[in-house]
């Protein structure tokens, strides 16, 4: 972070297992945006890192949380959506007023699949046309910092999408005409789905992680299209065929 530190931004470190320092990052700060932790497999482990850094925000008086969280927590199928639910009702409880970001999943984790799926021609999927409005992370940032530099003046939760919620179909159809490349959709059951995940090698908490994602897409939870990224940011997210596009040579392979 030494760019930040040479522009006059004071960093400082913080460790989400260590509240002490915490209460030394978080000295002084009016406004405090807690982002959520990667510990999504070790149960437990990310509310207590949560809950450590709201009570950090309490005793440094902060007068406002924000908090990057997830699409419908509260009735979701993924696995750690439980996480989220309960850092939400914790931010809450704290009496502190609050500004909840729920992000759509982001853009770049398609790049954790697209390259094996133009590689076979086929895409595995068990959400049988469910639609999801994918979000770059860059716009996830830039909707925190403006809800941060001008927060609402009320508490309340915000979702946060991209301009338009589409199938795998939809999104094979525009890496199709980019890449040039023919992808075919095979639909499975969420059974077939896991069980694939792991003949390929991942862990079993993985896959039934991601089983649970495609569930949640194919029950429609993630059919969510708002206009509060650009609100905050001050500019229209970025588009999937623009993302597509500008990871042409990545998906291609």
């Amino acid at each position: 972070l030494a760019d930040l530190s040479e522009k006059g931004v004071i960093v400082r470190k913080g460790d989400f297992d260590d509240p002490a320092s915490l209460d030394a990052a978080f000295k002084g700060a009016d406004r405090i945006l807690i982002v959520s932790t990667d510990a999504v497999l070790v149960p437990g482990k990310r509310i207590a890192q949560h809950k450590a850094a709201v009570e950090a925000a309490k005793r440094a008086g902060a007068k406002r949380i924000l908090y990057t969280s997830m699409p419908g927590p509260e009735t979701s199928e993924v696995l750690f959506a439980p996480d989220h639910k309960e850092t939400e009702e914790a931010i809450k409880a704290s009496g502190i007023p609050y500004t909840i970001l729920r992000a759509s999943w982001y853009q770049e984790g398609l790049l954790n699949s697209l390259p094996n799926v133009v590689k076979s021609g086929k895409w595995v999927t068990s959400t049988k046309g469910g639609k999801l409005a994918h979000l770059s992370r860059d716009d996830i940032a830039a909707g925190a910092a403006g809800a941060l530099a001008n927060p609402p003046a009320e508490s309340g939760i915000h979702t946060l999408t991209g301009e338009k919620a589409r199938s795998y179909a939809e999104v094979a159809e525009i890496v199709t005409r980019v890449t040039g490349k023919p992808i075919e959709i095979v639909e499975v059951d969420d059974d077939a789905f896991e069980q694939g995940l792991r003949s390929v090698g991942l862990p079993e908490p993985v896959a039934q992680l991601v089983t649970s994602i495609e569930r949640n897409i194919r029950k429609g939870n993630f059919d969510i299209v708002t206009d509060e990224a650009e609100r905050f940011a001050g500019k229209k997210p970025q588009t999937l065929e623009a993302f597509v596009e500008a990871n042409k040579a990545a998906i291609a392979g």
